[in-house]
Parts: C-alpha cells; sequence; structure tokens
C-alpha cells in the first residue's frame, strides 16, 4: 500500500526536476604543458565527500582542464554533486555533496569542477535545491539506493539511468523551504553534540593513562600506606623476577596431535579472541615446551608496528590447552614477587613502554625485541599486598570507565541514527506545518514543464541557424 502524500504535495520522477546533468572532467596534472585552451580548476573527488561540511572541498586536487569543458561544467551555487562510482562492500555510492557560497569561495582564484566519478546536477530554479539534496540523502541512508548499484563489489556504480527514475515527494516551495530551514537547525545541534561526544574516547583514554601512571608511581595508593608497615620499594630489572622465558613454535606443520597454536591475529586489544585458530600437529615434548599456562606472559617478539612490537599480554588460558608461534616471547613470573597483571601496568605504559620501543631492532620492515632487552626492563617493585592493592584499583577504575565508554557507544549509535530519522519525518510531511496558503506543488511542476518546453524550442532554433 503506497503512502498518502501530506496535502498539496505531489510525487515526481528526479529526472522531472534537473534542468541540466553531466559528468565530471578529471582533465591533466599541472605537470602537463600548458595551453591557451586550457584553465587551472579546483576539481572535487569522491575522497572530498566524508569531511565536505569541515572541508568544502578544500582538499581538492589542482587540475587544468579544456575551456570548452569547463564551460558547461563548471560549478555554481546549488548545483549537487551525486557519486556515481567508487563505494564498496560498506559504501555504496549515491552520496551527494552540495555546493554552496562557502564551498565556492575556497580557493576562490580556482573555479570548481567534479571529477568524471561524480556528476553534476542541476534543478529548475522554482525549487529548493537543498531540499532535492536532502531527500537524495534520506534516499541513501534508507538503503535503497543498493537497488541502483552494479559493477564489482570493490568498484560499484550507480545505474543512472535508472537512479533518475526515483520518485520524490514535493511539497510547495514554501514548505521545502521551512523544510529546509528546519533541518539545518537540527542538523547544526546534532553537529555540536557530535562533536563534544568524540572527545569522550580521548578523555577515556587520557584517564586510563593517568590511572596507570598513578599506579605505577605509588600516587594510587599513596594514602593507603598511611600507618601500614610496608616493605620500601624495590628498584630491580624484569631479569630478577622471570622464572622461564622463550620463544615459540617456528614450524608451520608437522606430526602429532592437534594444537591450536596462537598468532596476533588471536587477540584484539590484548584479549583473547576466537574463531579463526591455527592448528598444527605437535609432537608430545613440543606440547609440552610450547603449552600456555594460566598467567603466563606473551610479547610481541616481532611485527610491522613500532606500536604492537614489544607489547606485553597477559595470557589466561580458562582451561583450553594452547600453544604460541614465533611471534611471541613467553614469560613466567616469580609470582610470589610480582602480580602479571601489575606487570603489564609496568611494560605497556610510560617509561616502561618507552624503553621497550627503544630497544626495538629494525629490518625489513619488521621490528623485533630479543629476550635480553625485555629482561632489562626497569621495574620499581612494591610489596605483594601493595600490588594487590593497585590492581584492585585499577581495575576498579578501568570498570567505571568501561561503563562510560559502553554508555557513550549506546548514545553514539542512536545518534548516528538520528539524521535518516529526521530526514524520513521530514519527507513524510512531519516535520512543519502545512499551510494553505503555501498553494500546490502541482503549480511548480506546470512551470518547470513549461520551462522545459522552452528548453526545447530553444534548442532547435539553435540547431536550424547552425544548419
Amino acid at each position: 500500500m503506497e503512502n498518502k502524500l501530506p496535502k498539496n504535495w505531489v510525487e515526481t520522477e528526479f529526472k522531472e526536476l534537473t534542468a541540466f546533468v553531466i559528468g565530471g572532467d578529471w582533465g591533466k596534472d599541472l605537470e602537463f604543458e600548458f595551453d591557451v585552451d586550457s584553465e587551472i580548476v579546483s576539481c572535487i573527488r569522491g575522497s572530498e565527500i566524508k569531511n565536505w561540511e569541515r572541508d568544502k572541498g578544500s582538499t581538492a586536487s589542482i587540475r587544468k582542464i579544456k575551456s570548452a569543458s569547463l564551460e558547461k561544467r563548471a560549478l555554481v551555487e546549488g548545483d549537487i554533486l551525486l557519486e556515481i562510482s567508487g563505494g564498496g562492500p560498506d559504501q555504496p555510492v549515491g552520496r551527494t555533496i552540495y555546493i554552496d557560497e562557502e564551498a565556492l569561495d575556497v580557493n576562490i582564484d580556482c573555479k570548481k569542477v567534479c571529477t568524471n566519478f561524480l556528476r553534476m546536477v542541476r534543478l529548475y530554479d522554482n525549487l529548493d535545491k537543498k531540499f532535492i539534496k536532502h531527500y537524495l540523502d534520506s534516499f541513501y541512508l534508507s538503503g535503497e539506493i543498493l537497488k541502483y548499484q552494479g559493477g564489482s563489489n570493490n568498484l560499484r556504480n550507480l545505474k543512472y539511468k535508472e537512479f533518475e527514475t526515483i520518485k520524490i515527494p514535493l511539497p510547495p516551495l514554501a514548505e521545502q523551504q521551512r523544510i529546509v530551514t528546519k533541518l539545518d537547525e537540527l542538523f547544526g545541534h546534532l553537529d555540536t553534540l557530535k562533536t563534544r561526544l568524540n572527545h569522550i574516547p580521548q578523555i577515556l583514554k587520557n584517564f586510563r593513562q593517568a590511572v596507570l601512571t598513578q599506579a605505577v608511581t605509588g600516587k594510587l595508593t599513596e594514602e593507603w600506606r598511611v600507618g601500614k608497615d610496608l616493605e620500601e620499594w624495590e628498584e630491580t630489572t624484569l631479569e630478577h623476577l622471570v622464572l622461564f622465558a622463550g620463544n615459540g613454535l617456528s614450524k608451520r606443520s608437522g606430526e602429532g596431535e592437534d594444537l591450536t597454536v596462537l598468532r596476533l591475529a588471536d587477540f584484539k586489544n590484548g584479549i583473547r579472541v576466537f574463531g579463526n585458530e591455527r592448528k598444527i600437529q605437535l609432537t608430545e615434548k613440543e606440547r609440552i615446551k610450547y603449552t600456555l599456562n594460566n598467567n603466563d606472559l606473551l610479547i610481541i617478539r616481532v611485527n610491522g608496528s613500532v606500536d604492537l612490537a614489544g607489547l606485553f599480554i597477559l595470557y589466561n588460558n580458562e582451561g583450553i590447552k594452547e600453544a604460541f608461534c614465533d611471534h611471541f616471547i613467553r614469560l613466567t613470573v616469580d609470582s610470589e614477587r610480582i602480580i602479571p597483571l601489575y606487570l603489564t601496568y609496568i611494560s605497556n605504559n610510560g617509561d616502561g613502554r618507552l624503553y621497550l620501543k627503544n630497544s626495538l631492532s629494525t629490518s625489513a620492515g619488521q621490528n623485533t625485541i630479543n629476550q635480553k632487552s625485555v629482561k632489562g626492563l626497569s621495574i620499581n617493585l612494591p610489596s605483594l599486598e601493595e600490588q594487590t592493592e593497585i590492581v584492585k584499583r585499577v581495575e576498579h577504575l578501568f570498570a567505571k570507565a568501561e561503563a562510560i565508554e559502553a554508555q557513550y557507544q549506546s548514545l553514539k549509535t542512536k545518534i548516528d541514527s538520528l539524521p535518516q530519522a529526521i530526514l524520513a519525518k521530514a519527507f513524510k510531511g512531519e516535520l512543519v506545518a502545512q499551510l494553505d496558503t503555501d498553494g500546490s506543488a502541482a503549480m511548480l511542476l506546470e512551470e518547470i514543464q513549461k520551462m522545459k518546453a522552452s528548453l526545447r524550442g530553444t534548442k532547435q532554433s539553435v540547431k536550424r541557424k547552425k544548419k
């Protein structure tokens, strides 16, 4: 059953509202020899779409195109750029850019065009062009755009001839303008809220870092220590706390019993993840040597990223028998002197992390750390009792941070879905009031038909003169 249109609205195909449509022109690089028939332009690409509202095309590519091409393609205020090629599995084509005065003022000495991965759409002047842009965005967000996709999974194309037949609900011009004003107001509030919300992950990151810094410097338990008969903190190195150290299994196949051999892909942010394990057949001797135990520490021995190489991961086996590959060093520490989790606070943050990073050797794009360097890590060691208290406090504070992060993610999901909900409401006629004084949108379509007829007559007259 079709949705009933609001009073004085009409429904029409997108192509009935377009006065002029043309593909973009990528032109030539400035290094090519300049000729008098070319002009330097700012060429807007699909990559500008994501941050368009912030950058307004300041990142566009400076190119040169033929003057004859520019004459037809130079952008003016109110033009809509429609993405017709690009995209991917998680990003269909069909996104839009609205050319406003602010965008035209960016790089003001250059005229603006779009690349051939976009199509320029120019609407009739008796429409609020931003209203149509908003509808195209609503259509995109609804997922309906997928019906108009072609090409491969990694390079999608918009079937424009089919797309231009989509039906657009059209109110009278005055109501279009009120809707656009209301949408601008609501989206302005949303942008402000998003900006504030985007600060939260960094705030939480800074909070966690501050907690860990206080943990390993003694500030976190400063008041707790008052009146207690505790040992002084001991300055030592990790070498004096290690019971066992060894690199992982280097072979990729063999004979014996199947056993999961962990790789870095089996961890995410230091947490064991399941579903993509690799099993290798190991002999009994290999199983004894490489099977991990609860509270073992895995150090990333080799990795292409400086930020990952040398990181400590606390392993909890939860009753599962697993081995580890040679991309790791396994440490077993004296748990009567140091709590393994407390050791990760020292090694993965602050001065400890800086020492391990500086101990990396780099070759052929891989960063490597050896056991000797790991064991040289300096440690300021409190009593086991104080370590226990530090771990308890850190975990308590981290749990609060995780609760805030969960609330943030929930709120972010809701806010991210709001534009689609607001636009859907707008195009059902539920965002602003309908006024009898607005007239009927049918009159707009009549005017457009007259303009089309006039344009056809002008083109035929030009053709006859040329003949």
